[in-house]
């Protein structure tokens, strides 16, 4: 996918097929916040027993430590989780928008007529998704798991189908 404005227009008719896609949420941003909460009491339970302690100082640092990092890390996968990929069909053009988490926009396009789908079975990823058409390879879908990426190739080899 290339970082500029791809040189062409975006046809004003509605496409044949459009589908956003975007990595699995198991929680809300809520879910995320009451479980690391959760979690944040059960690592203090260990140090309880130590309150009034000189001992707690040596005990508090790894604790409060583990706490910071761990809410750190479900920040980033809320951060990460917004990623996006529009895929849009037009008679006459397949367009691929990717929104990464930083707000980067992304975008591939191409004649469907020409455009290749390839599901690949030898990849390190199971069921590696691309398409390939002007001139490039572009991966499609790869944090779905490996059957929405069929299922997501059955879709769109039906629409390319459909319109060439």
């Amino acid at each position: 996918m290339q970082d500029t404005a791809p040189s062409q227009d975006i046809p004003q008719t509605e496409p044949v097929l459009s589908l956003t896609l975007w990595p699995n949420r198991s929680l809300t941003r809520e879910g995320f916040s009451i479980m690391s909460w959760i979690i944040g009491l059960g690592l203090a339970i260990p140090i309880l027993p130590f309150l009034g302690t000189s001992v707690i100082w040596g005990l508090a640092p790894f604790g409060l430590g583990a706490f910071f990092l761990f809410r750190h890390m479900i920040h980033r996968n809320n951060r990460d989780g917004e990623l996006r990929e529009i895929v849009r069909l037009w008679p006459d053009l397949i367009r691929v928008d990717r929104i990464e988490p930083d707000g980067r926009e992304r975008s591939w396009q191409a004649n469907p007529y020409w455009v290749e789908l390839r599901l690949h079975d030898d990849a390190k990823i199971e069921n590696y998704l691309t398409l390939k058409g002007a001139g490039r390879e572009i991966e499609l879908g790869a944090f779905l798991s490996a059957e929405e990426r069929v299922a997501l190739r059955n879709d769109l080899e039906k629409a390319l189908r459909d319109v060439c």
